[in-house]
């Protein structure tokens, strides 16, 4: 697996990570994992050249950096590890009410973290969303000072918009930022976060790089989307929206097949060929999968074929927001 570096941070990681998010949170049970199978999954990443892990204290919550950490426990030295803080979660329950930044929390949250992970250091800590109660100078301060600790090595911020960006890197440089981005949501190259990473030396973390899987192919308007899964309240994977997304996944698959590839292939590929400090983390729970999304990463698109690729793309008018307007409210703050 070849390897690139976030931004000017020195952090180098596997040009493509691995989001385990998906191992046994958000798209219900009917795609979840047990912990035995994601373990194993999650080490046969490592086995095929990753070695950049993302999870999160919400996902589960807490139970998916217990399995991230057991799996990558083997060879911890060999790996970078991210998670994220920044809502409130009930211990309790798991119930999660709301944002919470505050630096008394962030500490609690880290401390949580690293035992559940059973690391002595977390290698790149996000804060999940942009808390507008709390001054992101002081959660960057917060980190600062868990960087001192040596508690933390690296600090990135998730969908942040880009003056949020700049106040924080000023207070503590920031190595990551994590954005959704992929073929079908390029708000990034449009709303000044990928032109500030460029010009601040910062990296960018593509979550949902597959399209939560609609880029696949796999999906479609037949398809039926159980309650549980958090795709059901998305306003794109709507049948109709679906219907008239369609024409992406078209493109990606004519692509493709020109270069003995999938969509899912060519969407990591173009992703991977727009900037070099730019570095997608698919998901999924199949080993075949993971096989096939690894092998995006050695797949060259010429310039021809990236302008071929805008000039189509441009012509497709992508149907439906990516969140619903309450979730939307809370990125690019």
């Amino acid at each position: 697996m070849k390897k690139r570096v976030l931004g000017k941070s020195g952090l180098e990681v596997s040009a493509l990570g691995f989001g385990c998010m998906g191992l046994n949170f958000g798209y219900g049970q009917q795609h979840s994992v047990d912990k035995a199978s994601g373990i194993a999954l999650i080490r046969a990443a490592y086995e095929r050249g990753v070695t950049f892990f993302d999870t999160a204290e919400i996902y589960g919550p807490f139970t998916n950096e217990e399995m991230v950490g057991e799996a990558l426990a083997p060879f911890r030295d060999e790996v970078v590890i991210a998670t994220k803080f920044g809502f409130h979660i009930d211990p309790e329950t798991g119930k999660q009410s709301g944002l919470d930044s505050r630096p008394a929390h962030i500490r609690e949250a880290v401390e949580g973290s690293l035992r559940r992970l059973n690391i002595e250091v977390i290698d790149l800590l996000y804060q999940h969303r942009v808390d507008l109660a709390v001054p992101i100078e002081d959660v960057a301060g917060a980190v600062k000072d868990l960087i001192a600790e040596g508690k933390v090595k690296h600090f990135g911020l998730s969908e942040p918009g880009a003056a949020t960006l700049r106040r924080a890197h000023a207070v503590q440089p920031v190595a990551a930022v994590q954005n959704e981005y992929s073929f079908w949501t390029r708000g990034p190259e449009t709303n000044g976060i990928l032109e500030a990473c460029e010009e601040l030396g910062i990296g960018f973390v593509c979550y949902s790089p597959l399209g939560k899987g609609f880029l696949t192919g796999a999906m479609g308007k037949d398809t039926k989307i159980d309650k549980d899964d958090f795709r059901a309240i998305l306003p794109r994977f709507t049948p109709e929206a679906m219907a008239d997304n369609q024409a992406l996944v078209d493109l990606l698959r004519q692509i493709a097949d020109r270069k003995q590839a999938t969509p899912a292939q060519i969407a990591l590929a173009w992703l991977l060929a727009q900037k070099p400090w730019i570095v997608p983390i698919p998901g999924t729970t199949k080993l075949s999968r993971l096989e096939e999304n690894l092998a995006g990463a050695f797949i060259d698109l010429t310039q021809a074929d990236l302008a071929e690729i805008q000039q189509a793309a441009a012509a497709i008018k992508v149907e439906g927001e990516r969140y619903p307007a309450a979730l939307l409210a809370t990125t690019g703050r």
